[in-house]
């Protein structure tokens, strides 16, 4: 895929609990609010295609696929989802707000899971090519707090959640290696912020890395 710049591209990831998709369904309403298309997708899914094999990924035991098949299957409903939303979206010059993307493949299958780097670095390259993030937000909080947010909330990617704590603090230092790795695609926000506070910080940082929504 060619490199798409008529539209914005942001991502959002971090640790179970962290409010993601609180803070990105509040980012698409903000934007919209400023006369802006934007629109509000997620990974694993985003797509129909996606969305069944989000199915597979997310329910079941724990144990029900290797970190190397969690992989295929992630990239599989990755390069769906970009060629039916994703990339249609930014060639419209639509702003495109995206709860998790390629760096929790990274961060999971790869720091979590075991998954080899290199499959990951291949499978990226071949799937993803040059349509890439604008900007990401890492919205990092303490592993316990961000497991214990997720069981009060009683619904999501339970087969994850289940994967234990190393797992979880594997996932953690895997987001914050990555911001360190890449400073000018990446931004660490602290989740445990009050959440109008944060989504105050989300757009700041819009402001500061993307120029304002007006000059998307």
């Amino acid at each position: 895929m060619s490199r798409v710049r008529r539209g914005r591209f942001i991502s959002f990831e971090g640790g179970e609990g962290a409010g993601k998709s609180t803070q990105a369904r509040r980012l698409v309403e903000r934007l919209r609010a400023e006369g802006l298309e934007a629109i509000s997708t997620r990974e694993p899914g985003g797509s129909p295609g996606g969305e069944a094999i989000r199915d597979l990924l997310v329910n079941g035991p724990p144990e029900r696929w290797s970190a190397i098949t969690e992989t295929l299957l992630m990239y599989a409903a990755r390069r769906d989802h970009l060629e039916r939303v994703i990339v249609p979206a930014l060639e419209r010059g639509a702003w495109v707000v995206c709860d998790r993307f390629f760096d929790s493949t990274r961060a999971y299958q790869g720091a979590g899971g075991g998954a080899p780097g290199e499959l990951i670095a291949a499978l990226e390259t071949a799937v993803v090519g040059e349509v890439r993030p604008d900007l990401t937000l890492i919205l990092d909080m303490p592993v316990a707090a961000g497991l214990a947010r997720a069981a009060r909330r009683g619904h999501g990617e339970a087969r994850f959640e289940a994967k234990g704590t190393d797992f979880h603090e594997r996932l953690r230092a895997a987001f914050l290696e990555i911001a360190r790795r890449e400073p000018d695609r990446c931004l660490v926000l602290q989740a445990d912020a009050e959440v109008d506070a944060l989504s105050a910080q989300i757009w700041t940082a819009i402001d500061q890395r993307l120029g304002g929504a007006r000059n998307g």
